[in-house]
């Protein structure tokens, strides 16, 4: 029996293991700002790695949840650092979901569909990652050291986890992040780029009856920039703008003293960014209402995912071994950021959305065809072996 064929039985054995994980790991809350929620969901997949004999190591995090870092092989000696050599498999922790959500809506399965919290987005790309590795460990063929990084903080777009990831990129021959397979099946070999920002506006409270005229709305001065920012889209060149949050003001009979918003950018192009960014600089730096003031502060970012000779190489090597795993798929872009951008920004190939297929991620909808979680896992697995005979 070959290595192939026995990584790809074992993993077709543990469908209900697999399972068992995302269920234990779904029904917790972890949402990027619930630290101790995250970092439970890390103790689950470290205790999943423990029982398969996979050392891990946590690079701690102040604010969001610690990366873990789990290594199946050896990892070269220290002279032999600078050059690329190990193959990571990449997932983060954090959903978009408030505290309570997973009591409202738990882990159920329906016929062959699985609902609930970051099910598919993407708790069950941990899982896969897990059991891929604990399959190498078990029965060994890997080109060189595989690394499992499972981070915290990506729905914010990683403001820790970013210098984790980089680093690690910086050592890796390839890199599968393990986001949801689309609907469709396909994986993404292309993302746009995203910076989140927010806003606030400063103005001047004063009563709206009886002392109108001393006030200064921060309000109105608000609606004025969004408008602003909203006419920056230009979809013709995948430039869009959304201010999806708002707030302010005292109460319904006090002119405004202050309001905010948060701004999200998306862009296909790099040179795209500094261009739009600018001009936004520039609305929140003019009052359209006298006597107001504003800072603008980056909250989070995402580079674009583009695709290299080399990541086309990856990609082609994944597509065969999908096929020869029984099922069809190809590459698509998508408007979503995603670690990967970072990874393929330092020059590691690199192949997204190769984990179980979902979709409706941040809604209430959010779903996962658990038929997808062997077959996604076995081909990433043959994909892994393939690497030297594909040149990779």
């Amino acid at each position: 029996m070959t290595t192939e064929t026995q990584i790809t039985t074992w993993l077709a054995s543990q469908q209900q293991a697999m399972i068992d994980l995302l269920r234990e790991t779904v029904d917790i809350d972890s949402g990027s700002y619930n630290k101790p929620g995250i970092d439970a969901v890390g103790a689950a997949i470290e205790r999943f790695l423990a029982s398969q004999d996979i050392p891990t190591e946590r690079v701690k995090q102040s604010k969001h949840g610690d990366c873990i870092r789990a290594m199946v092989g050896a990892e070269p000696a220290a002279s032999a650092t600078n050059s690329p050599s190990n193959i990571v498999l990449m997932g983060h922790r954090d959903t978009v979901f408030p505290d309570g959500e997973t009591q409202r809506r738990p882990f159920t399965i329906r016929d062959t569909t699985a609902y609930g919290p970051g099910v598919a987005d993407m708790k069950a790309g941990l899982v896969m990652n897990a059991f891929v590795l604990a399959a190498f460990r078990k029965f060994g063929g890997a080109p060189a050291p595989l690394v499992g990084l499972f981070t915290g903080d990506e729905e914010i777009g990683s403001p820790e986890g970013r210098p984790v990831i980089e680093a690690e990129a910086r050592r890796a021959r390839v890199v599968f992040n393990s986001e949801p397979g689309r609907v469709s099946g396909n994986v993404v070999t292309g993302r746009k780029g995203g910076v989140f920002s927010a806003f606030r506006i400063t103005g001047r409270a004063a009563h709206s009856g009886g002392n109108f005229i001393e006030g200064i709305s921060a309000i109105e001065e608000l609606a004025r920039k969004i408008q602003a920012i909203h006419a920056l889209t230009d979809l013709d060149r995948g430039i869009t703008l959304n201010v999806g949050l708002v707030s302010g003001g005292q109460s319904v009979n006090t002119v405004a003293p202050w309001a905010e918003g948060q701004i999200d950018l998306r862009y296909i192009h790099p040179a795209d960014r500094d261009e739009i960014m600018a001009k936004i600089e520039a609305i929140i730096a003019r009052s359209f209402v006298p006597g107001t003031k504003a800072e603008l502060t980056i909250k989070g970012e995402f580079l674009p995912l583009n695709q290299t000779p080399t990541a086309k190489k990856l990609f082609e090597l994944y597509v065969s071994s999908a096929a020869d795993t029984g099922f069809k798929t190809d590459g698509e872009f998508t408007g979503g950021c995603a670690d990967s951008g970072f990874t393929a920004a330092v020059g590691a190939p690199t192949i997204c959305a190769v984990g179980p297929v979902g979709g409706k991620a941040h809604s209430p909808d959010e779903f996962l065809d658990i038929t997808s979680l062997v077959p996604r896992a076995q081909a990433v697995a043959r994909a892994i072996l393939r690497l030297e005979a594909a040149g990779l």
